[in-house]
């Protein structure tokens, strides 16, 4: 017996697609019009003329000085993150101790403590250490708060581990390194796509740390940046769309490729 079509669940994908699809589209659209021909034709009409200007004049007019810059502090970020939680979240599995289970829940209370809060110490501290107006002045306060949520999502992905695969490779004689590297690392690569995707995210869309740490052109990341297109005169919004659509471009790449992973990680299913 062949199941019933549902229509109303059909249609109602159709409104969603609607919704979805028309900021799209006319984001897009606007990206190939002159200012003159978006201005006299509204947004939503399709480009007489088809343009790639507004690209052009983002990339020569220090559109991808700011894209770079985005990149290492979005590359340097993701190491740190890499290089310091799935240690951590490792001896916090491991561990039976009660001093471990204090400190995670201590660490945790980042978890709590929005940034807006810790704002102005951070400034005085990053100043004080010399990093203001400097890249990594940014990248050092973003891997932090990223941090806390990485450490909670493959810490529940480590303990997924079966208990009698640690014990078969202590049995073969394995080192707790060996064990975290030939064992551990491989069944958490979900967990790993998720705080990939997910600190690529906090640096990428960073904009507080940048506009609090940062102050001159050199040091400028993209979300900064959109700000060059807004004048005393008005806003040119082909070129602001354009800028918007090549800052979305790696993060998109980024979660088409670990989308799968990232799912998995957040529901905690990666070890299995």
């Amino acid at each position: 017996m062949k199941p019933r079509p549902n229509h109303l669940a059909g249609f109602g994908s159709l409104i969603w697609l609607f919704v979805v699809g028309l900021p799209l589209y006319a984001m897009l659209i606007a990206t190939f019009q002159s200012r003159a021909d978006y201005a006299a034709n509204g947004p939503l009409a399709f480009p007489e003329h088809f343009t790639l200007d507004n690209y052009v004049n983002d990339l020569d007019g220090g559109f991808a000085q700011y894209f770079l810059n985005t990149v290492v502090v979005t590359a340097a970020v993701v190491g740190i993150v890499l290089l310091l939680v799935p240690p951590l979240a490792y001896a916090i599995v491991r561990s039976d101790g009660k001093a471990t289970g204090r400190v995670f829940r201590l660490f945790l209370l980042g978890l709590a403590i929005p940034s807006q809060a810790v704002i102005v110490p951070m400034f005085y501290l990053i100043n004080e250490a010399g990093l203001y107006d400097n890249l990594l002045g940014v990248i050092l306060p973003t891997a932090a708060f990223a941090m806390p949520v990485c450490a909670l999502i493959l810490t529940g992905v480590m303990r997924d581990i079966t208990p009698e695969l640690y014990e078969a490779m202590t049995v073969d004689g394995a080192s707790p390194w060996m064990i975290f590297r030939r064992l551990v690392l491989p069944l958490s690569k979900s967990g790993l796509s998720t705080i990939v995707v997910f600190s690529s995210l906090q640096a990428w869309n960073g904009f507080l740390f940048p506009l609090v740490l940062t102050q001159s052109s050199e040091n400028k990341v993209i979300t900064m940046g959109l700000y060059d297109f807004q004048t005393e005169h008005g806003v040119d919004i082909p070129g602001l769309l354009a800028a918007v659509v090549l800052s979305m471009l790696p993060i998109l790449l980024v979660y088409l490729f670990a989308r799968r992973a990232l799912v998995q990680g957040l529901m905690g299913v990666g070890g299995k």
